[in-house]
């Protein structure tokens, strides 16, 4: 379990998996705990995601927390003057001055806590996730349990035909599979495309 480090700068946080991991409950769980500590804090998500609600981040297990919609990265620094925590849901979604925009905020002295997908349905980096990654002192990742075998699941595996990369959806579209059931059911047209991309 993540403990929160006893410093007293900035930095930046990344819980990341695939869907149905625990991502949103464990970024909840940190925020609570901030405020539990008479932080001030304040959470961020982007407009898009409106699945469960518009305006609270919502985990697949129904806890929630309310949050402030908003269409790109830079609303955030002036709608979080006097915040200690920032909390960022579903950061794949946001645009690629996400990252610099968490630099902007840790430099400040605050504590940036992001939670989102690392991979999309097709097993690739998903927006601006790879750069937070490399920017954030702390990272976790955490795993859903595949349904096919039971192992420890990694990827998103995308039940219905289409070939957009963001398709809000949940248990309807998705489900969590191990690196080895993702493979084995891949549809023929994603195959070829990776196969193509290694033989360049």
């Amino acid at each position: 379990m993540f403990l929160e480090p006893q410093v007293k700068k900035g930095w930046i946080e990344v819980v990341c998996g695939s869907m149905f991991s625990g991502k949103t409950e464990e970024l909840i769980r940190r925020l609570r705990r901030a405020k539990i500590a008479n932080q001030r804090v304040q959470i961020f998500k982007p407009v898009v995601d409106q699945r469960y609600d518009k305006e609270k981040i919502v985990s697949h297990n129904a806890t929630s927390i309310l949050s402030v919609p908003v269409k790109h990265s830079r609303e955030i620094l002036p709608l979080a003057q006097n915040a200690e925590v920032i909390g960022i849901d579903e950061v794949q979604f946001f645009d690629n001055e996400l990252p610099l925009v968490c630099e902007q905020l840790a430099l400040r002295g605050v504590r940036v806590i992001c939670a989102g997908l690392d991979m999309d349905y097709m097993g690739k980096p998903f927006g601006c996730m790879p750069h937070l990654l490399s920017v954030a002192e702390f990272i976790t990742k955490l795993h859903a349990i595949c349904v096919q075998c039971g192992n420890l699941a990694s990827h998103s595996y995308r039940k219905v035909p289409s070939a957009a990369q963001v398709m809000l959806g949940e248990k309807e579209s998705y489900e969590p599979r191990c690196r080895i059931c993702y493979h084995n059911n891949l549809e023929p047209a994603i195959v070829s495309a990776d196969s193509a991309l290694v033989n360049k």
